[in-house]
């Protein structure tokens, strides 16, 4: 059994797991199981730890909480175990099998989670400079209809009726990014965030659809498979929950309006040259798999899901002052805030 000892910068509690303790209750509690089980971090896993468990016979992955004073409404862990159970059930849907979910703290300290792991390769810059260039569109069209399928699940039928509330999914989300936002006062106020929390809910489209959404639909958030331009499992459910499918397709379309700070980001790419789609030739793509017409509004969805995207960093900053931001980028994610944020209020301008 191997434990580890990995430490977040600024003194934050120690994210070491007793590998003994966890290898005692997986056996207990997880069919198939058998250690002994090495631990070793993943450098990823901004805001939930990440983890490989090696077995003799197999790899899984194990996500926690991480330790420390943290925001009530955050880390959802049961959240992503319970989505992926559900999703799981859907033939064909890219997704890694769940396995045990644990809440007692007196196992590793904080909730858990195990899944497999699926093998394949991430890739952290959108421009896929590891695929050669004839074949990168091909990876864009897998990735699209990866989503469009998602919004296109029955979540009442999987069980998720009660996964999110159904309607005003706009105001509540503002609602509840201002609200974190502004409880977090050890990363103080951005004055472009004043501005979106006040003039984004003045602007809602009119539409109450709603599906499952994933809330962080990316590159790095996909394991594509290890040879093939194909979608082998999304990860990282945290944020997910019934909402509109077109704020979560936006926030995917956010590569294709900002640039790299700290997240996958095009804007100024010649994407011709890379031989990826436009954002009109994506926007194309999943309204031919979804059934849409078109998608009116755009700029707003991109404005929402700047300020969103601005609140997450927000709250990396605070928890990288507070001491248990779990990411060797913390740093930058927090100091992205106010250009990320003025960003969003750019897309508002667009639309005046």
């Amino acid at each position: 059994m191997t434990g580890i000892n990995q430490d977040a910068p600024g003194g934050a509690a120690s994210f070491a797991i007793d590998a003994g303790r966890l290898e005692r209750y997986l056996g207990a509690a997880m069919p198939g199981f058998e250690g002994p089980v090495t631990i070793e971090k993943f450098a990823g896993g901004q805001s939930n730890p990440t983890y490989r468990l090696q077995t003799p016979g197999r790899r899984y992955v194990l996500r926690r909480k991480p330790p420390g004073v943290l925001l009530a409404s955050a880390h959802a862990v049961d959240r992503e175990f319970r989505v992926q159970q559900a999703l799981g059930r859907v033939p064909g849907f890219p997704v890694a099998p769940v396995h045990v979910f644990c809440d007692d703290p007196e196992v590793i300290g904080t909730p858990f989670y195990v899944m497999d792991l699926v093998e394949g390769r991430v890739f952290w810059d959108a421009t896929l400079p590891e695929v050669p260039r004839e074949e990168r569109r091909r990876y864009y069209e897998s990735m699209v209809g990866a989503i469009a399928a998602l919004h296109s699940i029955d979540h009442v039928a999987l069980g998720l009726a009660d996964f999110g509330k159904p309607g005003d999914y706009f105001s509540r989300q503002i609602s509840r990014w201002s609200r974190q936002y502004l409880e977090d006062q050890d990363a103080g106020r951005v004055e472009a965030m004043d501005r979106l929390l006040e003039w984004l809910p003045q602007h809602i489209p009119a539409g109450q659809d709603a599906s499952i959404v994933h809330g962080d639909y990316r590159c790095d958030n996909i394991i594509f498979h290890p040879t093939e331009p194909r979608v082998a499992a999304i990860l990282d459910w945290e944020l997910s929950t019934i909402g509109h499918p077109l704020a979560d397709f936006g926030y995917h379309l956010l590569a294709w309006r900002m640039p790299p700070l700290g997240v996958t980001g095009m804007l100024g790419q010649d994407l011709a040259a890379l031989g990826i789609p436009s954002e009109e030739e994506y926007v194309a793509m999943y309204c031919e798999h979804t059934g849409r017409a078109g998608i009116p509004d755009l700029d707003f969805y991109a404005a929402f899901n700047m300020f969103r995207l601005a609140a997450i960093f927000h709250g990396i900053r605070g928890r990288m002052l507070r001491g248990n931001a779990v990411n060797p980028r913390a740093r930058e994610y927090a100091a992205a805030v106010e250009q990320v944020a003025e960003l969003g209020w750019k897309q508002t301008e667009r639309m005046t």
